[in-house]
C-alpha cells in the first residue's frame, strides 16, 4: 500500500498536491470535487478580486468565462485565481484562503510557471 501523495497546501476548499489540484465543491448542484492533474495546467492568474468581480458569485459563473466552487466566504478573500486548462470551459478559478502560500507552492510545482 503506497502512502498518500504529500499535500503541499489544503485550506479546505482547494487542495494542491505534487500530483493534482483539488478544488472541492465544485460541480453544480451535486457539490462534488474537480480534480484538475497538475501536467494539464498550462498556467493561471491571480489577480485581486475586486468590489463586484465575482466576489458574490457564491458559486457558479457570472460571465460564462470562469467557473468557481462552491465558497461561502468568497465576499471576504482577496485573491481569485484563474486556472490555464486546455479544453476547458469555462475555465475553473477559485479563492485560496492564503494566496500568497497556495501561489508560491503552485509555482513551485509547475516548474516556475
Amino acid at each position: 500500500m503506497t502512502a498518500p501523495p504529500q499535500q503541499y497546501y489544503d485550506d479546505g476548499l482547494v487542495q494542491l498536491d505534487r500530483f493534482a489540484l483539488t478544488l472541492r465543491r465544485y460541480h453544480f448542484p451535486s457539490g462534488t470535487a474537480k480534480v484538475i492533474p497538475l501536467q494539464s495546467i498550462k498556467g493561471y492568474k491571480a489577480e485581486p478580486l475586486g468590489l463586484w468581480m465575482q466576489r458574490f458569485r457564491l458559486w457558479g459563473s457570472s460571465d460564462l468565462r470562469r467557473w468557481l466552487p462552491l465558497d461561502i466566504y468568497r465576499p471576504i478573500k482577496s485573491t481569485l485565481v484563474t486556472l490555464d486548462v486546455p479544453g476547458t470551459q469555462p475555465s475553473p478559478a477559485f479563492t485560496p484562503v492564503r494566496p500568497r502560500e497556495f501561489v508560491k507552492v503552485l509555482d513551485e510545482l509547475l516548474g516556475g510557471a
